[in-house]
């Protein structure tokens, strides 16, 4: 999933998102926070902290763009340095609110404490060579994941290919031996961080038990205002509304790559299905088989990615007819003239997402963004391009880091990137430590939330696709669009912390990591490797987030709460029939509702800012199964007659 930067990169939990931190030189030392002031109440060591924390903000948060958009050495050095001196920061306030235990408070600043414990995703050990060791590795694993590429040949035939180039095959081809080649050689990228991360993980391990913890898991379980056993129990019982939607999605994919590959190479044993076939490196989203999985051929347009080449061809033709120097070559102009066009359509693209939020009555992003942002890969250096937002200076520096292209995928990455940005900017007014989501779900379910309004009369009323079709099978092919990236995602969603919260209470060992990450998405994805993936592999860090070190679970809730967020948001703007038919796209109505709930952070328990929104304070996946409700009932009639299902492996098989 695409995450957010937002404050304070790895070390937050809920403004959380991406980033990580590494190198080398003196530990910071711990004593650079200002000790305990005599006689100081809770309201005012709260006061106090809020400060410090927007003042370090911007430090921290420009050291770790820096490392993510200049990825070398020097980078990952300040990055390292800057997040070392956060964490040793952070453990001193927590070990000053100690003080406090016991103490009648008031509500906000007794929420304000408890955030403050649960602040870090990354929790580090108090001794000062531990935590700059876990600074460095966390750095180092998010370095060697933005520099990644898959590189084949000798000398002058040597070729590398990046995360793109390789999304790029799985993606378009259908060659079954060159996916199976891109997709392997993405996961060779990781094999070194495989001891890098046995020792990260024991770092913050002992970092969460100096906090009280019994492992870093449970530290993020509890973020949640409910207890870790309650988190875990919820989400198991989401996944359990869900699931069988899934599996119908499931059963028919599997059908349909049967006739495409065989049904010798279009499952593998078991009745999973391959890995390398589902169109994206991670089989967390299956758009790309739009293909294959197509319910009706001809049942109108929804080429959203042929009005972005249009789009994309027309930049460059403008940019091609421009003067040029009149001592740059043919080759020099026409390059010039690409990445001009590029950045023109990347920009485009991103002003047709911002022109959603305006249409809902929220301010345009400022003018520093569109200076400030990473649009496109740069040509200079190593970067990372998996899409993240970030909240610089808690005070309206907002940005996105893209390497945008034009297709879909990416047009709707921005649409939720934004959200990220908007939930920023609507609760900058709060105090730093409630300048959060309501709960990290909140937060990536924002932009989705946005994504589900995208419907085809909106498309078509924007010029992305032609005036749908008025049909069944129309309906089916809009349905199945936002299913293949919807529903595909939810189990994804919930295994990879599934394995990390293993991995952190000691039952998944160093020793069987690969073999336990494979378990998880045969049980919950039903998807499988065509090729034995032994213990020399580190598959779990050819996923953005395990080296990154940013919590998952988050984008399952999110995927509940998002239909439950678009469901209040329909009924806001009026809309009447069925919900799958609602954009509440310029309904300034739902706008300010939406606006209202974004602006109280993490103010206050999310179930209270839940029940603002949607009138109930539980997350639910009612939602999802009202607007699926006619693609399950499609799906079970293309399913009949099959055995549909998986049967996972046994261990060691």
């Amino acid at each position: 999933m695409k995450p957010r930067h937002a404050l304070l990169a790895v070390a937050i939990v809920g403004a959380l998102a991406l980033t990580a931190c590494k190198r080398d030189a003196e530990p910071a030392p711990a004593a650079t926070a200002p000790v305990a002031q005599q006689g100081e109440t809770a309201d005012q060591f709260v006061a106090r902290v809020n400060e410090e924390v927007r003042k370090l903000s911007t430090e921290l948060n420009s050291a770790q763009w820096l490392s993510a958009t200049y990825i070398n050495g020097d980078s990952e050095l300040v990055a390292a340095k800057a997040n070392e001196r956060w964490l040793a920061q952070l453990n001193v306030w927590i070990e000053q609110s100690k003080r406090f235990d016991g103490q009648q408070l008031k509500p906000e600043t007794a929420r304000a404490l408890k955030l403050l414990r649960l602040w870090t995703s990354m929790p580090a050990p108090k001794d000062p060579k531990k935590l700059e060791e876990l600074t460095q590795l966390a750095t180092h694993m998010e370095g060697m994941y933005g520099a990644g590429s898959y590189c084949t040949g000798e000398g002058s035939a040597r070729q590398c290919r990046d995360i793109g180039q390789l999304s790029d095959v799985l993606a378009k081809s259908r060659d079954y031996d060159a996916q199976l080649d891109a997709w392997q050689g993405w996961h060779t990228i990781s094999i070194p961080m495989r001891k890098d991360y046995v020792r990260f993980a024991e770092l913050v391990n002992e970092g969460a038990k100096e906090l009280g913890f019994a492992d870093a898991g449970e530290l993020w379980r509890s973020g949640y205002d409910m207890t870790p056993a309650e988190l875990a129990s919820e989400s198991d019982r989401l996944w359990g509304q869900v699931k069988p939607l899934y599996e119908q999605l499931h059963c028919y994919a599997r059908g349909k790559l049967d006739a495409q590959y065989g049904k010798d190479r279009g499952e593998v044993a078991g009745g999973l299905l391959p890995a390398h076939l589902m169109g994206n490196l991670w089989q967390q989203d299956w758009s790309n088989l739009w293909d294959i999985l197509q319910p009706y051929k001809d049942a109108g347009s929804l080429d959203v990615n042929g009005a972005l080449k249009r789009l994309a061809d027309a930049d460059l033709a403008r940019e091609l007819g421009k003067p040029a120097a009149s001592n740059a070559s043919a080759a020099e102009r026409s390059f010039m003239a690409q990445r001009a066009a590029q950045l023109a359509t990347a920009k485009a693209m991103t002003e047709r997402a911002q022109d959603f939020y305006v249409s809902l009555g929220m301010p345009k992003l400022p003018e520093s963004y569109w200076q400030k942002s990473q649009f496109v890969k740069p040509l200079d250096r190593d970067v990372v391009c998996h899409a993240s937002a970030w909240d610089m200076n808690m005070a309206g520096d907002v940005r996105t880091k893209m390497c945008i292209a034009p297709t879909e995928e990416d047009l709707t990455t921005i649409y939720h990137e934004l959200g990220h940005l908007y939930y920023d900017l609507a609760y900058n007014k709060q105090p730093p430590i409630f300048q959060n989501g309501a709960h990290d779900g909140f937060h990536e379910a924002i932009g989705d939330t946005i994504v589900l309004a995208m419907t085809p009369k909106y498309m078509a009323s924007v010029g992305l696709v032609d005036e749908p079709a008025q049909s069944r099978e129309a309906l089916i092919d809009a349905q199945m669009r936002m299913a293949l990236a919807k529903v595909a995602f939810l189990p994804f969603g919930l295994m990879i912390d599934r394995w990390r919260w293993g991995v952190f209470d000691g039952s998944i060992k160093p020793d069987s990591y690969n073999q336990a990450w494979w378990a998880l998405k045969a049980k919950y994805q039903g998807v499988a490797p065509a090729t034995k993936r032994g213990e020399e592999f580190f598959d779990p860090g050819a996923k953005y987030h395990v080296p990154g070190n940013t919590p998952y679970t988050r984008y399952f809730l999110s995927h509940i709460l998002q239909f439950q967020f678009y469901k209040a948001l329909c009924d806001a703007a009026g809309h009447k029939g069925p919900l799958y038919e609602c954009s509440f796209y310029g309904s300034k109505a739902a706008g300010d509702k939406y606006w209202a709930m974004l602006s109280k952070g993490s103010s206050q328990p999310w179930q209270q800012t839940m029940k603002e929104l949607t009138g109930g304070e539980k997350m639910d996946a009612s939602a999802v199964l009202e607007y699926f409700a006619p693609l399950q009932d499609w799906l079970k009639e293309q399913n009949a007659g099959q055995q549909c299902g998986w049967q996972a492996p046994t261990a060691g098989a």
